[in-house]
């Protein structure tokens, strides 16, 4: 009966359409009909699938409302300075730069990897007068730990960062370490002080505190988004990415 219940409210929740079906759950839940009313909506259900597709699609788009809120709530409490902690983020471009770019990603997110064209634009065009933040939040498996891992070792070569994580984020198929090594060769970086790197505690402090800033700041998907402290998790393209400017 409690489901049922709760079956009335959301329905009813979502209005025009499906007021028929929150008084059949209503009613349900009254006592009205008979026992075998659960047999009825059961039936109405079946023949009406697409008030199950509508009730998801609503209750998706209310879910990540709120989650889209309670990030932007939790990223304006903790202010942009977290974000460009260089223990945790590979950091770039001048201190005094009003405009402020913050990435959490996994080389192994398809989302992500359909974002590159979009942020490459953006660091092209804004190189000189943006700070950005580029931080490793791996959690797609062991595989994207190491990707991680390989590109926070890259830090220590600096100049070689960027190319290499290009490379990784261009990447069709899954980044496997093989993969990894390779795309290092590729970026110029001396893998055998990469592959050293990699093992420093550093690394593991680095991989810990980026969880921990994520998880205080409710993201939990990648890639999410800064630009000018207003807060977006999933793809992005030059039209989302000039809408978020607009916005800030």
């Amino acid at each position: 009966m409690t489901k049922t219940f709760l079956g009335a409210a959301v329905f009813g929740a979502i209005g025009g359409g499906l007021i028929s079906v929150g008084v059949l759950f209503g009613a349900a839940a009254l006592g009205i009909f008979p026992r075998d009313s659960d047999a009825r909506i059961h039936d109405y259900l079946l023949a009406h699938p697409q008030v199950l597709v509508e009730v998801s699609d609503k209750l998706q788009a209310q879910q990540d409302s709120n989650g889209d809120q309670a990030r932007q709530a939790a990223v304006r409490k903790l202010g942009l300075k977290p974000f460009f902690n260089p223990r945790l983020a590979f950091v770039t471009g001048p201190e005094s730069a009003r405009t402020t770019f913050v990435e959490f990603f996994d080389y192994n997110c398809p989302y992500c990897r359909a974002s590159l064209p979009a942020v490459k634009k953006f660091i092209a065009a804004h190189k000189n007068d943006a700070r950005f933040a580029f931080i490793e939040f791996p959690i797609k498996g062991p595989q994207s730990t190491i990707a991680s891992r390989a590109a926070l070792a890259a830090r220590n070569q600096p100049d070689k960062y960027l190319a290499f994580h290009f490379l990784l984020m261009g990447e069709r198929d899954l980044v496997t370490e093989d993969v990894v090594y390779a795309d290092a060769q590729k970026a110029g970086l001396d893998v055998n002080k990469l592959r050293t790197d990699m093992q420093d505690h550093s690394v593991d402090a680095a991989l810990a505190g980026a969880h921990s800033l994520a998880a205080a700041a409710n993201v939990d998907g990648t890639p999410a988004f800064i630009i000018n402290g207003k807060v977006r998790e999933g793809a992005l393209d030059d039209a989302a990415l000039r809408q978020m400017m607009k916005a800030s």
